[in-house]
């Protein structure tokens, strides 16, 4: 079996809203008289749609006919129709994730270009989706080292790091190119963190005044150390605790980070420093792009090229894999199919010891709570080393320790193992919950942190269940 579908990746971020259009070849490679296993076998961008600034209505709210409008005019572009396309994500980003209509215009969107993953990315989620666009997971596994991407976009710089290709810690500043914008050579607004970082550092910046080159880059390399001091490269000041978005977590101080790559808008500006109007875009972008590249303290780790930059979140927007579970496994038919669930995935290091494993699913939890309630999530791990009762009943008890708020939450608990061990787990999580929780524990399927799962209604006869992974990369 042959096939060739069209996929989406739609992007609408803090300063830009872009579309990207891949060409996915998927084939069947069991052999006769066995499981169906299918996997996508090449990748093609076959569109990138032009840059266009987000558009709003207002501070708080995303001008949601204009996207469309956007969306609408970028599939003519492309020739593509909204039918033709199998598989993709739309994905609202950055400041803009916090507009006040964000998830009408998901929905809106949804309909508009298929039935696909749909997200309000928080800061956690992008800094991984972004990371993994860029290129930085799989640059940490290839080098053996510790490296940390550095999204800097319009309003927030989100931080993923990683340690040989596994995820060690997300983290969100306030640190932005359009937190300070420039009209007519004025400044027409200043973020307010951003206007105190500059008063607590003696430089005095307000709306209406002339735009200040060498002012300007005096706070944009403010900007730049706090970015230091977000990577552990230099002890933090007194206002770097202020500058997590939503009162958000640092970085883990270890592993000591080896290396660095940086995505989004600005990032450009970083690799490819821009001559001309320094305010071409509106805003301090270029100048902070400027002030990352001269900054002595990022500057004492090794800086890698990106595969992506500005198009890093929505290149990771549009691929999957279609998978067949393994034929040992628990579920709930009534509650399939179940479409668009976001993976909590542990490590296998961090499944190396049960403590770890539950350490890992309770710190990660947070990243799927962005309103303090637990959405349909499903977690994930491999399952190995773990297939004596004895072992597994201890495995099932340190989920449902770590599981409470999912458990306490209106959604099924969905566990996905690699190793043959799904339905005796599921059995066993079933026992512990006292029959009293649905339950869908499925194996034989590898995912990786920021992955979307599908889980439909059972075939062969009940035996296996149809996944789809939609893993928003494109570089994997």
């Amino acid at each position: 079996m042959h096939e060739v579908i069209l996929s989406v990746g739609i992007d609408i971020g803090t300063s830009t809203t872009q579309l990207i259009f891949s060409r996915l070849t998927i084939e069947n490679r069991a052999t006769s008289y066995t499981v169906p296993r299918i996997d996508i076998v090449e990748k093609e961008v076959v569109y990138r749609s032009k840059i266009y600034f987000t558009p709003l209505k207002s501070a708080t709210e995303i001008d949601a006919e204009a996207v469309k409008k956007i969306v609408r005019e970028e599939y003519r572009a492309a020739g593509m129709t909204p039918g033709e396309l199998r598989t993709g994500a739309v994905i609202i980003t950055g400041e803009t994730a916090r507009k006040r209509n964000a998830n009408e215009v998901l929905a809106a969107l949804s309909d508009l270009a298929g039935d696909f993953v749909v997200a309000t990315a928080g800061p956690d989620l992008e800094s991984v989706l972004s990371a993994r666009g860029a290129g930085a997971d799989a640059l940490s596994k290839r080098e053996h080292t510790v490296i940390a991407n550095l999204d800097v976009g319009g309003g927030t710089s989100n931080i993923a790091l990683y340690e040989k290709g596994a995820l060690r810690g997300t983290s969100c500043l306030d640190i932005g190119g359009r937190l300070i914008k420039v009209e007519q050579d004025r400044l027409s607004y200043i973020y307010p963190k951003i206007r105190d970082l500059a008063r607590s550092h003696g430089i005095s910046i307000s709306v209406g005044e002339a735009a200040d080159e060498k002012k300007l880059y005096a706070v944009c390399r403010l900007m730049a150390a706090q970015l230091a001091q977000a990577l552990h490269l230099i002890q933090p000041d007194g206002d770097h605790a202020g500058l997590y978005t939503n009162a958000g977590r640092p970085l883990p101080e270890t592993p000591r980070i080896r290396g660095v790559t940086y995505s989004g808008g600005v990032a450009d500006c970083v690799y490819q420093p821009p001559g001309g109007d320094v305010f071409r875009y509106g805003d301090v972008g270029v100048l902070l792009g400027r002030a990352i590249r001269e900054d002595p303290d990022l500057g004492r780790v090794e800086r890698y090229e990106a595969l992506e930059t500005i198009r890093a979140t929505v290149v990771g927007a549009g691929t999957h894999t279609t998978e067949v579970s393994g034929s040992t496994i628990r579920y709930e038919r009534n509650k399939l199919p179940i479409k668009n669930v976001p993976i909590l995935k542990v490590s296998e290091e961090e499944e190396a010891s049960l403590e770890t494993l539950k350490a890992s699913i309770l710190d990660q939890m947070p990243l799927y709570m962005p309103e303090g309630k637990a959405e349909q999530i499903a977690i994930a791990f491999t399952g190995e080393k773990r297939t004596g009762f004895a072992e597994i009943q201890a495995l099932a008890a340190a989920v449902t320790e770590s599981a409470k708020e999912v458990i306490r939450s209106r959604h099924p608990l969905i566990v996905v193992v690699e190793n043959d061990i799904g339905k005796a787990l599921g059995n066993a999580l079933n026992v512990m919950l006292q029959h009293e929780k649905d339950v869908i524990c499925i194996d034989g399927i590898k995912t990786l942190s920021g992955d979307y799962i599908d889980i439909g209604e059972p075939i062969a006869g009940g035996q296996v269940l149809p996944v789809v992974i939609k893993t928003l990369i494109f570089n994997s």
